[in-house]
């Protein structure tokens, strides 16, 4: 097999062997934990995310991906650390997009601010069950009919090719098929109700946009998944690596949606970033078919450099409108 590597194959773990099952159970009920104290303790009052507490909950979810890496490296060793650090990256990136979604529609719906924190946490509670399941159907296919990743890898290019020719769109709730099937099923107020999902009106149980808007999130959420839980196959089939790598990335996508939220404006080329990441994965998915793998971390320095390019490129196009701006008010 013909293969482009820049590292050792891996080493010996350097912790005793743990049980799968204690694996699996000891990770979600971590994750349980942590979402319980973020909602009961640090976030149990309404309020206004501001960006400076947006962006300090976003350090510190990424220190506790990188503090559970770590373990990844001392249990199953270097080339699963990579693996794992290269598919939370590249779920992080894909996550973006999905962000921009949601910005849409929280101002289609009209959502305050001080609800949306909720709307989210409860967001990615339901992401969590739905990804997982994902996951664990995806895996047992690619370990039975391993030509299955090369459909990913098919569906991965064309995606990756069709951000390049996306267009700006408004959401509009009044078209979206979720909120249609919604009005027929239940009687939907537009009130906020304090932040309540359900109420009472005129005797009458009814659902509040506040509901609606995170059942949208939610169908929004599974088909971003479409796009970025198959790109995480390309670099390893190991369920317990995808799952965790996702799981963590999509953890912190609450506070990095309140810094997007405020700096959406500085990313105008990060969706062709996001694009030449999927045609390169789903390329790497197919050139498996002649039996050339390219290694993990080749994988990962090439989905760095193409983010850190987009970033510089769209800072640079920031910094040039703002010069032909002040140049405009001067004339």
């Amino acid at each position: 097999m013909l293969k482009f590597s820049l590292t050792d194959p891996g080493r010996m773990a350097l912790l005793p062997s743990i049980s799968p099952v204690f694996l699996w159970t000891g990770f979600l009920a971590l994750i349980i934990a942590m979402l319980a104290v973020d909602i009961m303790v640090f976030h149990k009052k309404r309020h206004d995310i501001s960006i400076r507490e947006a962006l300090v909950w976003t350090g510190i979810w990424f220190a506790i991906a990188m503090l559970f890496n770590v373990f990844v490296w001392l249990e199953f060793g270097h080339t699963e650390a990579i693996q794992f650090f290269t598919g939370y990256l590249i779920e992080k990136s894909l996550s973006v997009d999905n962000l921009f979604v949601m910005l849409l529609i929280f101002t289609a719906f009209k959502i305050e601010r001080r609800f949306q924190h909720e709307i989210l946490f409860w967001g990615v509670a339901g992401a969590l069950v739905m990804r997982g399941s994902f996951i664990l159907v995806g895996a047992a296919l690619v370990e039975r009919f391993h030509w299955i990743l090369y459909i990913f890898g098919a569906f991965l290019i064309y995606a990756g090719v069709k951000m390049f020719f996306k267009e700006d769109e408004d959401f509009d709730p009044h078209e979206n098929w979720v909120v249609l099937a919604v009005k027929k099923l239940v009687r939907v107020t537009r009130s906020h109700a304090d932040g309540r999902f359900v109420k009472k009106e005129r005797g009458r149980t009814v659902v509040t946009i506040l509901l609606v808007a995170l059942l949208v999130i939610e169908v929004t959420d599974l088909i971003f998944a479409f796009d970025s839980i198959p790109a995480i196959f390309a670099i390893t089939t190991n369920s317990f690596i995808v799952f965790t790598s996702n799981i963590f990335a999509i953890l912190g996508l609450r506070s990095l949606y309140f810094v997007i939220a405020k700096t959406h404006d500085l990313f105008h080329y990060l969706s062709y970033g996001l694009g030449v990441i999927l045609v390169f994965i789903g390329a790497k998915m197919l050139l498996d078919i002649w039996k050339i793998e390219i290694d993990t971390f080749v994988s990962l320095s090439v989905v760095a450099a193409v983010l850190a390019v987009a970033i510089g490129a769209s800072l640079m196009h920031n910094k040039r409108q703002a010069m032909l701006t002040s140049h405009r008010k001067k004339v």
